[in-house]
């Protein structure tokens, strides 16, 4: 009986070391096509965790997403850390006319042409790095940016958070109101194979997308302070 005990105390040590944190107990699963995140105000709260289903380190990565804001301050458009690394990715605004790609905590900041946005002012955006090369491309509203290199050789961790209205000071915290975004967020996406080519492709044709690690047809998420959700405006 002793024996038996044992047994069912390590099998609940195994299953307790592979729950995922508590930041993705209570995570939604939903299609939000034809819906975005509106962050209403500045906030050194209000953010959306996303749940990143990837089995292990990655080699490559593309983040698409679209926005719509009028800030002019810097700001967040995706931060995901690690407990090892706060900006183990991260899309960033510093201001007008700049994006900043980071990977592990080294920057790369490409120049933005003014006057990219869309006639409805919404901007499309799509960043990504492979380790092979070290190359980051961003593209913006379907033209590329000059090509830049960072963190060749390196494997990005699957141990992290993806927060969306913050810029991550620590693992799912550390928040400057400050840095907060202010706007409209949607259409989330992240590959761990597809190249920015390929995702704006089927971006722009309205095509089938490749398999997502994070999907916003299917999207895994947890809204935290002031952030709601509503339909796109037409």
């Amino acid at each position: 009986m002793e024996k038996l005990q044992l047994w069912f105390l390590i099998l609940a040590g195994l299953s307790g070391a592979v729950t995922k944190p508590s930041l993705f107990l209570s995570l939604l699963h939903t299609d939000l096509y034809g819906q975005v995140f509106v962050f209403p105000k500045e906030s050194a709260d209000a953010h959306v965790i996303l749940n990143m289903n990837n089995n292990g380190p990655l080699q490559t990565f593309t983040v698409c997403l679209r926005y719509f804001t009028d800030l002019t301050r810097p700001y967040s458009l995706f931060s995901y850390a690690t407990r090892a690394s706060d900006n183990e990715i991260l899309l960033f605004k510093e201001k007008p006319g700049e994006l900043s790609l980071f990977v592990r905590g080294e920057v790369v900041t490409f120049k933005v042409p003014e006057g990219t946005g869309t006639s409805t002012g919404w901007v499309h955006v799509c960043a990504s790095w492979e380790s092979a090369t070290g190359i980051a491309e961003l593209w913006v509203n379907g033209s590329p940016l000059p090509r830049k290199g960072l963190k060749k050789g390196y494997s990005v961790s699957n141990q992290g958070v993806i927060v969306l209205g913050q810029e991550q000071d620590s693992f799912g915290g550390g928040f400057d109101a400050k840095q907060s975004f202010v706007g409209e967020i949607a259409d989330v996406y992240m590959w761990d194979r597809a190249t920015p080519t390929a995702a704006m492709q089927a971006a722009n044709d309205d095509s089938q997308l490749p398999t997502s690690s994070v999907g916003w047809s299917s999207l895994q998420y947890q809204i935290k302070g002031y952030v709601v959700l509503k339909p796109v405006l037409a």
